[in-house]
């Protein structure tokens, strides 16, 4: 465990409790977030995860943008219920095709921990993370069950600050589930 992991720890409880609530400060406090962690998974040989922060920064931005467009009077974000049928294919699809590509990569060209597993994970929370800045209640279950996985997988590292955020991270999806319909249903 080091500072840095510490920091991480702190700064991404702090993005997803402003993600929960809505708030705006969730996207740059999140590109805080993304950019400690590169470090603590490149230090970990965590690729893949390295490389998602990445992306994350990239969808931080993006969801940024998003939501301040369509931020409601009350300074909170509306958020879509429903996710359609097709939806739900269509990402758990691009999930899966990200694994099989992003795995092989590692696999191949790298020595990476766990290529495939790190490749999966990575590739289903760019999905959620696609979901969370289109404002999809649909993102929450599926950050827990991502997250109730890399909880493991951080264990096996021994990373366990950080299997803890991830643990903190399932019972915190789970309040964001609870608060996200609920919005919707008041918006309804």
């Amino acid at each position: 465990m080091s500072l840095l992991e510490i920091v991480a720890v702190l700064v991404s409880v702090a993005t997803v409790a402003l993600t929960i609530a809505r708030a705006l400060l969730c996207w740059p406090v999140g590109l805080l977030s993304v950019a400690l962690y590169a470090k603590v998974f490149f230090d970990a040989r965590l690729y893949s995860d390295m490389l998602l922060q990445g992306f994350f920064a990239l969808m931080m931005v993006y969801g940024w943008i998003g939501w301040r467009r369509d931020q409601a009077q009350s300074g909170a974000v509306r958020v879509a219920d429903g996710l359609s049928w097709r939806g739900w294919l269509a990402g758990l699809s691009a999930g899966a095709l990200g694994t099989v590509l992003l795995g092989g990569v590692m696999a191949r060209f790298t020595d990476a921990a766990v290529p495939w597993l790190d490749a999966g994970l990575t590739s289903y929370s760019l999905v959620a993370q696609y979901w969370t800045a289109r404002q999809r209640v649909a993102n929450w279950w599926l950050w827990i069950g991502v997250d109730l996985v890399y909880t493991g997988l951080f264990l096996w590292k021994a990373l366990y600050l950080t299997a803890g955020l991830y643990a903190a991270f399932v019972v915190m999806a789970v309040l964001g589930l609870r608060r996200w319909q609920g919005a919707a249903r008041a918006a309804a």
